[in-house]
């Protein structure tokens, strides 16, 4: 079966995110090996002050509504 220009297309795209994928993993083991204390303390801290704003989309972290949803699926 023939392939199209466009299946090839997509399948040379997929593989070569597959190369970049493996490429920025190489790059991030890197960049954290090589972080000082100080580059890290920052990246936390960058990290960490976003949470203000993600409590803000969802008064509760939904672990009450999956507890039900597990009650109910286990007595069907």
């Amino acid at each position: 079966m023939k392939r199209s220009k466009k299946s090839e297309q997509l399948r040379q795209w997929v593989e070569q995110w597959k190369e970049t994928g493996i490429w920025l993993e190489e790059v991030k083991r890197d960049e954290l090996a090589n972080m000082t204390d100080e580059e890290g303390w920052r990246a936390m801290e960058s990290v960490l002050a976003l949470a203000p704003y993600y409590r803000k989309l969802s008064r509760t972290s939904g672990l009450v509504k999956q507890q039900a949803w597990f009650h109910k699926r286990a007595r069907k």
